[in-house]
Order: C-alpha cells, then sequence, then structure tokens
C-alpha cells in the first residue's frame, strides 16, 4: 500500500541565493542550481539561527549535517596534537560541515557563531531522500560542496574550515 509522503514545507532561500552570488571569500561556493531547482531543495532543508559564541558542533562529534551559510560568521577551531589553536572564519555564501559529511567520520574542528548567524541545514537523511527523488539536484549541491572542500584542502591555511 502506497502511503503519500507528507508535504514538505518550502522556505524563502532568496537570502542564501544572494549570499551565494555575493560571496568574494576564495573559499566560497558557487551557485550549482537554477531557481526552479533551489525551489524544490528549500523543503529538504531546515533554518538554524545561532547568537554569536553558539558553538553549532564541537571537535570529535558524529554528526554529518551540511550547513549553508546565508549570513554572519563562523569560528572554525581545533586544538592539535601540540595543544596549539587554529582559527579559520567562515562567512555567508559557503558551506560548512562538508567535511564530515563527505568522509563519514567525525567533526574534525569546533564550529562557533562569532557574530549572530542564519543558516540552513541539510541532513545525512535528507540528502539520501533528495538524491533518490532529485538526483540532479543532489548532484549539484554536493559538487558545489565538494568544490569548497577542494578549495579549502588546497589552501593551508583554510585546512582547517574544512569540517
Amino acid at each position: 500500500m502506497n502511503v503519500p509522503l507528507p508535504i514538505a514545507t518550502k522556505v524563502d532561500l532568496h537570502g542564501l541565493i544572494d549570499a551565494i552570488a555575493q560571496a568574494s571569500a576564495d573559499d566560497s561556493m558557487t551557485n550549482p542550481l537554477t531557481p526552479a531547482q533551489w525551489d524544490v531543495l528549500s523543503s529538504y532543508l531546515l533554518p538554524v539561527v545561532l547568537p554569536s559564541g553558539q558553538v553549532l558542533f564541537s571537535q570529535g562529534a558524529t554528526d554529518r549535517t551540511l550547513y549553508l551559510v546565508e549570513s554572519g560568521s563562523l569560528s572554525v577551531h581545533y586544538q592539535d596534537e601540540k595543544e596549539r589553536l587554529r582559527l579559520a572564519i567562515v562567512g555567508p555564501g559557503s558551506v560548512i560541515g562538508e567535511g564530515a559529511f563527505f568522509s563519514h567520520r567525525t567533526r574534525s574542528a569546533t564550529v562557533q557563531a562569532s557574530a549572530p548567524c542564519k543558516l540552513w541545514s541539510l541532513t545525512a537523511i535528507r540528502y539520501t531522500e533528495l538524491a533518490n527523488r532529485q538526483p540532479a539536484i543532489a548532484l549539484g549541491l554536493v559538487m558545489a560542496a565538494g568544490s569548497v572542500l577542494a578549495k579549502r584542502l588546497g589552501n593551508r591555511r583554510r585546512r582547517v574550515a574544512a569540517t
């Protein structure tokens, strides 16, 4: 027996799309989707609002959620084997959490809001649903997030931002 799927609520992603279009950081995301595809993707994303100082996730956490940054800035830090603190700042128009999303490993750093932030979260299970129902949209998004990861890993100073 086929049971209809619950209708997901679509959200307004214009702020996120504008942030991606206006982003100038070396590791910013490029817009991989058409307006119609963003509209479909919106029903898979959940908004996350962080006040300044709130931790989004901690180093060692097992969560694989991918976050798209609409506004604010996030501080990325960890302690290495010599107890040194490393820092990177991630701003609007980029992603955070792509390292664990792709690798299925624990979070490599702690991410904390350094200013009030608005993010859009995509859990691994919702990504799987998206990939099954809308493979072209899922591929476009994952290629854009993979590009950010590649840019960060290729830039020694930005590697810590690959979370």
